[in-house]
């Protein structure tokens, strides 16, 4: 089996479960080594049974950190525990890969969202990966080899309902990956992927009135239409609901094994389409 990413370092953040999850073993499968990211006392049992999941399936080296990356000293805590873990006999150490995809949603409609929630979902969403990457930044390669992926939304295109908070601080995520993608021009890409409905179940814990509202944009998306054989039962009945199936979690840590491949080395400061074609933009 091809390893294109043979010992190179990733740091996702947000990586217990979910999509974070995916991606882990995504990048391990291609030979990356992975430092798993979490923040709750809750995800200590899923983030330990994952690393130990990659070394035994694909024989690269793991370590969890449990960490706090909203606080002011967690952006360098983190990077000290990724250089405690990785660190080379010979005293070298670099970060590869870097993804930013631990986010909040914090729905609410125009006239209840609260100033706690927002900041919550700001300080998560769009500020803890700018720090988290200027902790990292002097330990990114030196020859444009060097990959920063920052988990957007489509969110962000659709002036989707309830997603103040949510859309506004992916939105601002967007923002600032074209600002880093021309200051580290030199170190590595930098770019963002904007999934729509994935199948973490995140979106059927939302509200009732919102995903109602959710049928009519995962109808649009093409690759959204469910495949009898294919797709599972319970899929092909739970999008009955939802206007269309999720992304299942490879498809989607699929794009982002894609834009970590070298190959890739021509592209910086997109948002790339991760969402069925829900969203279809002219660069």
């Amino acid at each position: 089996m091809s390893r294109p990413l043979e010992k190179r370092l990733a740091i996702i953040t947000g990586a217990s479960r979910g999509l974070g999850a995916g991606l882990a073993r995504h990048l391990a499968a291609k030979g990356a080594n992975i430092l798993i990211v979490y923040t709750s006392d809750a995800s200590t049992a899923a983030a330990t049974d994952l690393a130990a999941e990659l070394e035994s399936k694909h024989s690269v080296k793991t370590a969890v950190v449990q960490v706090d990356i909203t606080t002011p000293s967690g952006p360098d805590h983190l990077i000290e525990k990724a250089k405690s873990a990785f660190t080379k006999e010979d005293g070298t150490f670099q970060i590869d890969i870097l993804i930013n995809n631990a986010g909040v949603v914090n729905p609410a409609p125009l006239g209840s969202v609260t100033l706690s929630d927002f900041d919550a979902t700001f300080q998560l969403n769009a500020r803890a990966p700018l720090f988290v990457l200027q902790a990292a930044i002097p330990y990114l390669p030196n020859d444009r080899s060097g990959r920063v992926i920052n988990v957007s939304s489509i969110t962000t295109s659709m002036g989707f309902w309830w997603q103040s908070c949510y859309a506004g601080t992916k939105g601002a995520l967007e923002a600032m990956t074209r600002v880093w993608a021309r200051e580290l021009g030199e170190r590595c890409t930098v770019n963002s992927i904007n999934p729509g409905a994935m199948a973490t179940g995140m979106y059927t814990s939302l509200p009732k009135e919102m995903l109602e509202k959710v049928w009519s944009l995962n109808y649009m998306a093409p690759l959204a239409a469910t495949r009898e054989g294919i797709d599972s039962k319970e899929t092909i009945a739970a999008a009955k609901d939802l206007g269309g199936r999720p992304a299942y979690l490879e498809e989607v840590a699929g794009v982002v094994g894609l834009l970590c491949m070298p190959e890739a080395g021509w592209i910086t400061g997109q948002v790339i389409g991760s969402n069925g074609g829900g969203v279809m933009t002219k660069g």
